[in-house]
């Protein structure tokens, strides 16, 4: 089974170390005058779930930078928790991957628990760095309420075959249309990288709710809320609250789609966001 036509080459690559001293595999795609784009994917994931963002006309027009979170795909992967518990080493990492890109507005794309991690940049380090932000099926807000509530397979530590059970059934529950199966053995093999510890460790991750709305209340520049209707991983009220927090915000409903609208629907969806980035780069400041 070839996968090449499924894995478009990055135009570069290369490692960004944070400041508690982990190194982030970081990926970049498109033009490099292009207005800058950051893709940040969700839990268990890696920059290979934007494969659909990375051979479009968004990357022919784009600047696209996609990395690998701690404990994700090709970075550090320390199992440690005091690596994944506090609201700086999230926010600091972002943030390193903008330094090291000498990234001036770009538009930060949060997928899933992307979308906590831009809620925890933002309260940490505010919004004046950003041309914009999507939210992507995004429990932004980390209340259990806006949890899909879905009843996976318990995975046991030492146990391969219970591992790779839970991770199927995950990454199905993520598509309401489903990938090809070429698809799905890739997804599956890169969401088999991050250990147990580390997953554990991001389930027990500390919220602070009222400190990431009062920093969702104070973001002022333009904000695009996209959420499938068919999500049953993270609910669609999680995007009404986002939304309703944020000055101005749009929401962008996928009626047919599930947790992967950027998948699910990648010619729309690539279309609105790149006509949301021309939006924000058309405002003055």
């Amino acid at each position: 089974m070839s996968v090449d036509h499924l894995v478009p080459q990055p135009g570069s690559v290369g490692s960004v170390w944070t400041p508690d001293g982990l190194t982030i595999a970081v990926r970049e795609w498109g033009n490099p005058a292009g207005r800058e784009i950051v893709l940040i994917h969700g839990v268990g994931q890696s920059h290979l779930s934007f494969v659909r963002q990375m051979g479009d006309d968004l990357a022919r027009d784009h600047r696209i930078i996609a990395y690998d979170t701690r404990g994700h795909g090709a970075s550090d992967k320390p199992v440690d928790p005091a690596f994944y518990m506090s609201p700086e080493v999230w926010a600091n990492e972002v943030q390193a991957v903008l330094n090291a890109k000498a990234l001036k507005r770009p538009v930060l794309v949060g997928w899933s628990m992307g979308g906590r991690i831009i809620g925890q940049y933002l309260a940490v380090h505010g919004d004046h760095r950003l041309g914009g932000i999507n939210f992507v099926s995004a429990r932004a807000i980390a209340d259990p309420a806006f949890s899909g509530g879905l009843s996976l397979p318990a995975p046991q530590p030492r146990d391969l075959a219970s591992r790779i059970k839970s991770a199927c059934a995950f990454l199905r529950a993520c598509f309401h249309i489903q990938p090809t199966a070429e698809e799905f053995a890739i997804a599956l093999a890169y969401n088999m990288l991050p250990p147990h510890e580390v997953l554990t460790a991001i389930r027990n991750w500390p919220a602070n709710v009222p400190a990431t709305e009062d920093a969702m209340r104070a973001v002022r520049v333009p904000v695009l809320v996209t959420h499938g209707r068919e999500d049953i991983v993270v609910k669609p009220a999680a995007a009404e609250r986002t939304a309703a927090l944020i000055e101005g915000a749009r929401l962008s409903w996928y009626d047919a789609c599930g947790h992967s609208p950027f998948f699910e629907d990648a010619p729309r969806f690539n279309r609105e966001l790149a006509d949301f980035v021309a939006s924000c780069a058309s405002r003055p400041g």
